[in-house]
């Protein structure tokens, strides 16, 4: 699966957890491993210029999708090998996501993995317009993100692990970057 992600917002964030996230959710949907996806993050104005242009709205927003391709809708049955699915952007403004996170009394990061779910959402044609579609989209989003958190904090914990017992063997002289004793000869 090929993510790209672009940081055009001014704002630091961590790129490789947002492509984490975004990956996560799309295997979760059981999304081709040749599927591409790009995700940009923009400033206030951009996305604004884009949430008028494309939505008719006014002012900035978080998240927006647009999506590219429909997955093998098109692929011939006979062809020899599937073909990358190009599904789309998804732009994120964290300067937007900065006030939302605040509010919801959490990291920033915590909110860009939502918007990053919830534009992976809408790239396979999920939406929120009517109250059905909603409550089945935020179910979703909600359990990916659960999942994602869980998988997150597993994999950290591992990693303490094994810094704590790296420093054990190393403080007993058991470490694997010791050399080894040659045998008396």
């Amino acid at each position: 699966m090929s993510i790209e992600i672009a940081n055009e917002s001014g704002v630091n964030v961590d790129e490789t957890s947002i492509v984490s996230a975004a990956r996560f959710a799309l295997d979760k949907m059981e999304v081709s491993p040749l599927a591409e996806l790009s995700i940009l993050l923009v400033t206030l104005e951009v996305m604004e210029d884009l949430h008028e242009r494309w939505m008719d709205l006014p002012g900035p927003t978080d998240v927006m999708a647009f999506p590219m391709d429909e997955l093998d809708s098109s692929r011939r049955p006979d062809a020899p090998d599937a073909s990358p699915a190009l599904l789309g952007d998804i732009v994120l403004c964290p300067a937007f996501a900065k006030d939302q996170a605040k509010t919801a009394g959490h990291a920033l990061m915590d909110e860009l993995h939502l918007l990053t779910t919830h534009g992976v959402l809408h790239l396979l044609g999920y939406d929120h317009a009517e109250p059905a579609e909603e409550r089945e989209m935020f179910g979703l989003q909600k359990r990916i993100l659960c999942e994602f958190q869980a998988a997150v904090a597993a994999h950290n914990k591992r990693d303490a692990q094994r810094s704590a017992d790296d420093r054990l063997l190393g403080t007993a002289g058991l470490d694997a970057a010791a050399p080894a004793e040659e045998p008396p000869a």
